[in-house]
């Protein structure tokens, strides 16, 4: 496993590694020139039937192109990838972004259907979603909620997942181990967890989702100063009306409040013994990550395959692919090489 350092303004010594394709990173480092404004619409969004859900997606470049799948977290949307799809749409792939379930245009098929948001039903989502665009295998890259999707299919479906991009690595948890005490300072990195617990929290985030995920924003990403059109550019998909209850769902469930669906018990036993990952792997973290994560060393010896761990330095938050998009499109672009 190799761990390399880039600095979000001079990317040391990467011409020398083979590491960059020279066009794309420019002398700014790790933030490259907006591809879009603030205020930009990201689409046109598209829908598809897959699964329980009616998914909401961009879809750019050619559709006979390698697959790449790219996934966002909360509390973000399909525009943390606006300035990573289209350079490598031009490159020639096939680059789907959708919103998970929750999200944005995504929505059930059915009022019946369990507004559940444990995490190996994010997966089913998105292995429905590849069905139901007949794509076999794709490269697959997310942060947050993203990666750790990313990570259960690559864990899991690994013939599904050509190589694999995971902003904070391995994120395969289970109800069991969360029910572990941390540290005092680790658990108020999850203030918000135990908010989420109560009937209270669900009544304020409902209330305050925009204020609410702002603060998120905010402290997740301290050093990214984002304007008021980029976050309510993302803001419109907590819109969603499952959106409440999904995110409630899900943090629910990881402290075992939730029961989940029976009929994925079995995946998640599987995730619960904590699987490795065999396909060509790129972590990558911030140096300003302000979100809970683990230590890259913690990790890496979950990734039994071509593995390699990027750290960026320069003030890089939670939201890697939207605050550093030129590094997190490269690592897409060498891990689909490995």
């Amino acid at each position: 496993m190799r761990t390399i350092d880039f600095n979000r303004r001079h990317m040391f010594g990467a011409a020398a590694l083979g590491l960059f394709t020279l066009p794309l990173l420019t002398a700014r480092g790790a933030r490259a020139q907006s591809v879009l404004p603030a205020g930009s619409a990201f689409g046109p969004v598209r829908q598809v039937t897959a699964g329980v859900l009616s998914i909401g997606y961009v879809e750019m470049g050619p559709a006979t192109g390698p697959a790449i799948i790219l996934l966002h977290g909360w509390p973000y949307d399909i525009h943390a990838f606006a300035e990573v799809a289209p350079v490598l749409a031009a490159r020639g792939y096939h680059v789907l972004v959708p919103y998970l379930r929750g999200y944005g245009t995504t929505r059930f098929l059915s009022a019946d259907t369990p507004r559940n948001g444990q995490q190996a039903v994010v997966a089913v989502d998105i292995l429905a979603f590849m069905d139901a665009l007949k794509i076999d295998r794709a490269v697959i890259g997310g942060f947050d909620w993203g990666a750790r999707t990313a990570d259960i299919i690559a864990a899991l479906w690994p013939q599904r997942c050509k190589a694999l991009v995971s902003v904070s690595g391995y994120l395969i948890g289970s109800q069991a181990a969360n029910a572990a005490p941390l540290p005092p300072k680790a658990e108020l990195q999850w203030w918000y967890q135990f908010y989420f617990a109560t009937e209270r929290g669900r009544a304020g985030y409902a209330a305050n989702t925009r204020a609410f995920n702002r603060l998120i924003w905010q402290t997740a990403s301290p050093q990214w100063h984002f304007d008021d059109a980029t976050f309510e550019r993302s803001a419109q998909a907590f819109d969603n009306p499952d959106h409440v209850a999904i995110v409630i769902d899900n943090y629910r469930w990881r402290l075992g409040l939730a029961r989940g669906e029976a009929q994925y018990d079995a995946l998640e036993q599987k995730l619960a013994d904590a699987p490795k990952i065999a396909v060509p792997t790129i972590t990558m973290e911030g140096d300003a990550n302000g979100a809970a994560h683990p230590d890259p060393s913690a990790y890496a010896g979950k990734f039994t395959g071509p593995y390699q761990h990027r750290n960026l330095t320069g003030g890089i938050g939670h939201n890697l692919p939207q605050e550093a998009p030129a590094a997190f499109t490269q690592a897409i672009l060498d891990a689909d090489r490995i």
